[in-house]
Parts: structure tokens; C-alpha cells; sequence
């Protein structure tokens, strides 16, 4: 998306605005380094001062991360994300158990209020889920958050799914380090079939099967 020109008024608030909606949309990725300065000062057509102002603003709320003599990625998509970000740290038990939490709840949701258009997508991001296997662990971790983040998502909940989605580089970053246990724990079919016929109580049960098996091997 491009940066629009800023009018004069609230300069530093309609910067902080462009910059956050840039990593919302995914322009700017999770771990990637945002345009210097110079490039942010001419883009938005503002001054050095007026960038460095929402840089920091943001930086402040966890969304940017600058670091000196290296330049600004971006850390996290939102405030939210920031806050879980600081608050689980980088302990896989940690991460694991936060995702038990809102995983289960994601599951009982979606077996609730899910769509036909729900079950269509939660089967094609399976899919490739499956798929991913024969892949790179990075590849298979990449698709099996996201087919946990589809469940979620189909809670029809916007605040779980929030957290979930600030907890996605974390989430990733667990299931590529126990791979190999993250392969042979429940199928995750089993999950879908719950949801689809609308069993909360299986559904949960399930998606809580999947996290303790990995949790299992994981040292206290």
C-alpha cells in the first residue's frame, strides 16, 4: 500500500496511522526493516522530526523495534501483539501453553458458530497443512499455524483471534522446533471432523489433545 501524503494537521498521529496500517496489511512483514528515514521522510512528504516522533510512538507500543546502527523492523502487527510478544517471552512450555489456552477456546468456538464457507477453508488450509510435510520444517510450521489460526478464526470471536494472530511468529517459530513431535501428535483431521459437526465438547478436548501431546516432551 503506498504512503499518502500527510496534511499538516496532527502530522506525528496520521504518520503513526500509515506506518501501522503498512504492517497491518502485511506490506511490511513481521521481521522485516521498514524504509529509512530518508525514504519515510519523502514518502510522507513530513519532516525528520515529525518521523522520528511515530518511530518512536510505535517502538514504544511494540510494533517497531529499532536497533542502533541497523535501522527499524517491524516486531509485532499490533499493540496487542506487542503486549503478548513481551509477556511469553521466547520459553516453547510458555508459548504452548498460551496456545493451549486460546486454541481450545478457537475450537469450541468455531465448532459453534462456524460456516459452510468456514469448513471450505478449514479444508483447503488442511491441505496444505498436509501437504506441507514433505516439505522444509519451516514450510510445514508456517502452514500448521495457519491451519490453527483458521480455526480460531472461525470462532467468530475478533478478540481471540487478535491474540492468536499476535502470537503468530512465536507459534511458528514452536512448531518448527518440535517438528518432529508436532507431526505425530492427534490428526488434526479428527479436529476438523469435531468442528464440522458442531461438537464443542469434542472439539476442545481434541484441540487440547494436541498441544499436551507436544507439551508432554517438553522439560518443566
Amino acid at each position: 500500500m503506498p504512503l499518502v501524503t500527510a496534511r499538516r494537521t496532527g502530522l506525528v498521529d496520521q504518520v503513526i496511522e500509515q506506518l501501522r496500517a503498512s504492517v497491518a496489511s502485511g506490506e511490511w512483514p513481521v521481521g522485516q526493516r521498514i524504509p529509512n528515514e530518508s525514504a519515510l521522510v519523502e514518502s510522507l512528504g513530513v519532516g525528520r522530526n515529525t518521523v522520528r516522533e511515530a518511530v518512536r510512538a510505535l517502538a514504544h507500543a511494540g510494533i517497531l523495534e529499532v536497533r542502533q546502527g541497523d535501522g527499524t523492523y517491524v516486531r509485532a502487527t499490533s499493540e496487542v501483539s506487542g503486549a503478548l510478544r513481551r509477556l511469553c517471552g521466547a520459553e516453547w512450555r510458555d508459548v504452548l501453553q498460551v496456545r493451549r489456552a486460546l486454541e481450545v477456546e478457537g475450537a469450541r468456538g468455531a465448532a459453534a458458530r462456524r460456516t459452510d464457507e468456514d469448513l471450505a477453508e478449514l479444508r483447503e488450509v488442511l491441505a496444505r497443512r498436509d501437504a506441507a510435510l514433505a516439505g522444509s520444517t519451516d514450510e510445514f510450521a508456517r502452514a500448521d499455524a495457519e491451519f490453527h489460526l483458521a480455526v480460531v478464526r472461525c470462532s467468530h470471536n475478533a478478540t481471540l483471534t487478535e491474540l492468536y494472530r499476535g502470537l503468530m511468529e512465536v507459534i511458528t517459530a514452536s512448531v518448527a522446533t518440535g517438528h518432529e513431535a508436532t507431526v505425530h501428535v492427534v490428526d488434526h483431521g479428527v479436529l476438523l471432523d469435531h468442528i464440522a459437526a458442531g461438537d464443542v465438547e469434542q472439539a476442545g478436548r481434541t484441540a487440547a489433545a494436541i498441544i499436551d501431546s507436544v507439551l508432554g516432551d517438553v522439560p518443566c
